[in-house]
Parts: structure tokens; sequence; C-alpha cells
């Protein structure tokens, strides 16, 4: 094994240092010795592997060793200091940023993969190997996938797809990507999975033949030219045929490209010619040009790409680039590392890694998991358009983007004064989607400001971003008084008083953990909407508890039996005195519903809805008791109504008029677009009977492009 690792290094890297290639092996081979990986093989195998998948990419010593040392710290007694000592800080580094990559624990699958993301992003910060050395690590962890159970081998290939291929891919590692996506798709959906292999076997000979007859045609062609040439069919990619039937419904004999060809130059000149030749020789298809060469994909590929049809009315896909480009195509910012010298390693970083950048400055900003991966979706792993400006620059953004994703692009005055675009000279709406090759021309006015719909139509996380701190700005004093007046209210919904909750040490306690200037900081995100009601209030509740341990808790069968109690919050509760009442945020009942209560250990009691499947579901029924309406005048109680409407940008300001309209309280509106285009607004108001609510769900369901609208139920 060690023999075959050397002689690979060998071929890239002659003067390549045996000596700590095999100390590093020597030391993999012991510290892992008596392990055994899920196959029955000795785990030696695993290490060695990854140090021939690092191989394969031409990767300098320093990273192939940390390939054979990546899970010693994690799995054996080797600590940190031991490779340090033996190989250096650079090698020790390299192996303690991939074990950190696993030490972490998460309270739900989403923080999970936010988190994992998260540390990947500042591990390719400090030093891009680390990742490098991840991917050749997942990538033969999915070769051998077969060894895992069915629920282990569905987690393994979910978490690949959706972060480690997205990765390889922004690298511009495509070889390891597709790799990755196929391996995946094998055991996500085995069933298409197989049938697409087999669709694709059935007509191989026929498709060998054609990409044969295309080779000897080109070549006889290009030797007559004098360009050399090296041509060869390329295989296809199981998951990219998969995605174009699955997502974009195309059928198998709609995908132009099954049948590929790719010609390799020296240089850019010749990339030229040949495409001149080819275009000579068969029909291209309008439209399925691309120029990768003029204008790189943002992970530096380049490449020529064109689609064409021959005379019996075959298509095919040709692929044009130079030998160093097809290098970076393959391996992308592996290809970067040069083990000849340590001087080059560092060479066009920064233009390769722009895209890194943009995402540690906008991952600071995002603290809720579900809204980091939203945006990673989106800005880190969606394809892209890309698009120029009248003076002929190229702006690259998320597909489906917007007239205002490119204004804010070029800057956050030029956002917030956008009042108007025109694309190839004629105008066009703001929610017109950017199409690759447009020419955009923005029209601005100074007096003019963005408005909240925006948010709704932009793609970009850094239009997102600015608009929102415009709006931020703006209404600063407004989101500062309206933040506190929630926090009270809602304490005081809760059965506490807001002088208990709301003491200066605990509030800046929060604002620290969420890198907030000042408590005012604090209620400005609040009253935005920009951190939610429970991150705030969770944490001092915790710090009331804590306080508070000394309090008895009240048991059931504790409870003395009384009558009827004085009624508390509009709630009176049979035969129990002097306890909390709080209403179940559930299913959040009215006045007029049925409702039951349930004894909490610790918080008093929460009131129900009888219909709650929280309460259909319980286990404990000891703790049920007896509840009854005893309504106070004037007191309103909120309820939470979800309205599915046609994502039209009048349709928010719409609903929210027809609630004030009402004089209602609107507590809080969120709104989310579906995989079918629809647009749902999640609305939270405050609602005195059953009767009003009613009323309004009557009222929303006849404002314009309003499909339903609906009543929550737990």
């Amino acid at each position: 094994m060690l023999e075959e690792l050397l002689d690979k290094i060998k071929e890239y890297n002659p003067n390549v240092d045996e000596e700590q290639i095999t100390k590093a092996f020597k030391m993999a081979e012991e510290h892992h010795a008596g392990q055994k990986r899920n196959s029955g093989e000795d785990y030696i195998i695993h290490p060695y592997n990854v140090a021939l998948i690092l191989a394969d990419m031409n990767m300098d010593t320093p990273t192939i060793i940390a390939g054979l040392l990546h899970d010693t710290i994690e799995d054996t007694d080797v600590t940190y200091e031991d490779v340090q000592k033996e190989f250096g800080t650079e090698i020790a580094d390299l192996v303690d940023g991939v074990t950190k990559l696993k030490k972490l624990n998460y309270k739900t699958k989403q923080e999970k993969q936010a988190e994992n993301i998260r540390k990947m992003v500042l591990a390719m910060a400090r030093d891009i190997r680390v990742i490098i050395v991840k991917l050749a690590d997942r990538l033969h962890n999915m070769r051998t996938l077969e060894y895992m159970t069915d629920e282990k081998k569905k987690e393994k290939a979910l978490e690949t797809i959706q972060i480690y291929a997205p990765i390889a891919d922004r690298l511009g590692m495509s070889k390891v990507k597709w790799e990755l996506e196929d391996l995946s798709l094998r055991y996500l959906d085995p069933e298409n999975y197989y049938k697409l292999v087999d669709m694709v076997n059935k007509r191989r000979n026929e498709r060998e033949d054609l990409i044969n007859s295309i080779i000897e045609k080109l070549n006889e062609n290009l030797k007559k030219i004098g360009i050399e040439a090296d041509i060869h069919g390329r295989p296809k990619n199981f998951y990219s045929i998969y995605k174009k039937m699955e997502f974009k419904g195309r059928t198998f004999e709609e995908i132009y490209d099954l049948s590929a060809v790719r010609v390799l130059v020296d240089d850019v000149k010749d990339c030229y010619g040949v495409l001149g030749v080819v275009h000579t020789l068969w029909k291209p298809i309008p439209g399925r040009f691309k120029d990768y060469i003029a204008m790189p994909k943002p992970n530096k590929y380049q490449s020529l790409h064109t689609t064409v049809i021959d005379n019996n009315g075959e298509t095919f896909e040709v692929q044009i680039r130079t030998y160093d480009m097809h290098r970076t195509a393959e391996y992308g910012i592996a290809a970067h590392w040069k083990y000849k010298s340590g001087a080059n390693k560092t060479t066009s970083f920064d233009e390769n890694l722009t895209w890194l950048r943009q995402l540690l400055e906008w991952q600071k900003d995002l603290k809720d998991p579900d809204d980091f991966m939203e945006t990673l979706k989106i800005d880190f792993f969606a394809d892209e358009v890309f698009v120029f400006t009248p003076r002929g620059d190229v702006i690259n953004l998320p597909e489906d983007s917007t007239p205002i994703d490119f204004a804010y692009r070029i800057h956050s005055d030029v956002g917030n004064s956008c009042t108007g675009a025109k694309v190839n000279g004629r105008i066009v709406p703001l929610n017109y989607k950017l199409k690759n090759g447009n020419i955009i021309d923005i029209i601005t006015n100074p007096n003019s400001g963005p408005s909240l719909d925006w948010l709704n139509i932009v793609k970009s996380p850094q239009a997102k971003k600015k608009i929102s701190q415009y709006f931020k700005v703006k209404d600063r004093d407004k989101n500062i008084e309206r933040g506190e007046e929630v926090l009270e209210k809602e304490i005081k919904r809760l059965g506490y008083k807001p002088s208990d909750l709301m003491k200066d040490e605990w509030l800046e306690d929060i604002k620290e953990k969420m890198s907030l200037g000042s408590v005012e900081d604090l209620y400005a995100a609040l009253g935005f909407g920009s951190i939610t009601i429970n991150q705030v209030l969770s944490k001092l509740i915790e710090n009331y508890k804590k306080e508070n341990k000394e309090k008895e808790f009240i048991l059931p069968e504790q409870i003395p039996q009384r009558t009827r109690r004085q009624s508390q919050d509009g709630i009176a509760v049979k035969d129990v005195d002097n306890l909390k009442i709080r209403f179940a945020k559930c299913c959040n009942p009215v006045p007029g519903d049925d409702i039951v209560g349930y004894i909490t250990i610790g918080r008093g009691i929460s009131v129900h809805r009888k219909d709650c499947a929280n309460m259909k579901n319980l286990t404990d029924k000891d703790r049920i008791i007896d509840v009854y309406w005893d309504k106070e005048e004037g007191a309103s109680y909120n309820t939470e109504i979800e309205v599915k409407a046609l994502d039209k940008s009048n349709v928010i300001s719409d609903v929210a008029n027809k609630i004030n309209d009402l004089k209602l309280n609107l507590s809080s509106l969120s709104a989310r677009t579906t995989r079918d285009g629809d647009l749902i607004l999640d609305i939270v108001v405050e609602i005195q009977s059953k009767e009003e609510l009613k009323s309004l769900i009557s009222k929303i369901k006849k404002v314009d492009n309003v499909l339903d609208a609906y009543r929550v139920k737990a």
C-alpha cells in the first residue's frame, strides 16, 4: 500500500519527501491497529484511500500527510502535540482542522447542517486544504456506504448531496462533485437511479458509435488546419440527467447532452479555432452556446460549450478547453496547490475565493439556523445568471434574481434609490427575472426609497440584508418602542411581571450573546423582527427560574378542593386557586372555543382547545383540569391564522390593511413562498372572541389574490 501511494505521488512529484510520507503512514497504521471498518477491513484502508484520492489531485505533501492522519486525533490516543512534534505546526493544524469539523453537538438536524457549514466556511478561510481533505474523506466513505445501515445510508447521502457536493462545486472540483452526486443518488432514490443507469446502458452502443464518428471527423478536419487536439467522449453525470428529468420535467429523449465530446488543446486561440470547425461541420442549436472562457464561473471554471445537430437529427454537446483549464475544471481550487514551491500556493487565491469572503461576511449576521440554510441554498448552492452593466462589466447573481438584486450588487445607494429598470433598452417591471446576457440599466430617484415588499421579490442575501438595514435605520425609534412593548405584552400574557423578567443585567447578557451593541439595539431588532420574541423571552424565563429555584412546584394531587376561583386572564379554573394561567401557543384558544386546562410543573396551568392535537396525544391524563371562560371586558387573545395567496406584490399590505380596518392588533406577520410559487402568510392577531375570528377570516378570504385563509391548528 505504501509503495503504491509513493508511486502515485512520484508521477507528478519526483522529489517527494518519501521519509515523511512513510513516517505518516506508519503512524496511522500503528495507532489504528485493531480498529475495523464496517466492511470488516482494517481501518488503515480508509486513510490510505483518502491519501490516494488526494494524490490523484496532485496535492502537496502536507495535505497527503493530513489525509493519512486525519482520524488519528479523534479516534486514537494521538494528540495535536504528537503530530506537531513529528510533522510540524502546519500539518498538525490541518489534521486538527479536519477533526474539529466533527466535534459538535446540536439540538436539531437543521442546526447540525447550519453549524457544519459555518465550521467549513471558517475552516476554508483559514486553510482551504482542510476542506479538500474532508471532501476526500467523504468521497471514500460514500464509495463504501453499502456497509452502513439503511437509515445511515440515507442520512449520509442526503448530507452529501446537500452540503459536500455543492461545496466541491463551489471549489471547482467537478470530478469529486459528480461522483458524490451519483453515489448519493444511488442511496436516496435507488429505484430511479438503476432505472436511469439501465436507460443509459441500453443506448450505450449507438452513442459510442456516434461519438467515435464525431471524434474521427473532427480529428480529420482539425489536422487540415494544423490544430493538435486530444478528443474524448465525455462521461455523463447520472445526477445531472436525473435533475433535468425530475425537476425540469424533461423526458430522457429530450436531454441534449447525453452524447458529448471534450476537446483539449494547447492555448485559448486554438479553443476558438476548434469552435469554428465544429460549427462548420454541424449546425449549432440556438441558445445552446456558452462561453465560459470569456466569462468564467465564480469557481474559475473555463470552457466553451456548444450543442450541435448532425444530418441525421442526432444532437450532441462539444466542450472545448485548454489542458490547464481542464485540470482546473477537474480539481478546481486543488489545482492551485503546487508541490514544487510554497511560493505558488496562494497565486490568484484572492480572486478564486471572492465568494468565500462574501459568505464569511453574511454568515456572521444570520444567527437562526433556518435563515442561514435558506440563504445558503439561494446564494451558495443555487444556479447563477450572468448579466452585464451598460459598460460591459459582468455581474453574477443567483438564478431568478431581479433588477433590484442587480441594483444592490452595484451599490447600496443605487438599490435604495431604484425606481425602475431597463433590460436590453426596454423598461421592465422590478420583479422581472434576469436572464443570461441581459444588459441592465437601473433608473434611480434620490428622493425615493425601497419598499418592504422588495424583501419578497429579491433573491440575493446581499439585497435582502441591505433592504432590511435601510428599514432598521429609518424606523429605529419606532422599532425600539415596538420591541419593548411587544416584550412586555408577551411577558404579561405568560403570567409574569415585566419587572421580574426585564432586568438590566439579563438584557445586557442577551444582547452580548446576540452580538448587539446595546439593549436599545435588542429592542430595535425585536421591533423589526430580525430576532424573535422567543429568542429573548426563553432566556429571560430561564434566568428567572434559576433565581427562583426555592419556590415549590404544585403537583395535581396537592391541589386543594374548592368550587370555583376568581377568573385570571379571562379564565375561571375549577377547584384551584393561586396558579398562573397561560394560553397554550400550540392552539391559541379564544373565547367561544371548548377548552381544557393542563397542569405543568413549575409553570401553572396551560389552557388548550379541547381539539388540540397535543391534548389528544397526552398520556398523563391526571394533569387535566376543568377550566371555563369568564371573559373580562376588553380582554384579547393571540390567535394564529395562515393565509394562502398568489405571490403578488400588494397581497401583504392588502391583508394587513384588512386587519387594521377591523381595528385589530396585529402581533406578527411573516411571509414565505411554497415550491409551487404560492405565498403563505403566517399571522398572529389579537382576537376577543371566536365570532370576531370568523369575521376576520371571512374578510381576508375576500381580499384580491387570496386563495384561502384558516385558523392554524396544533
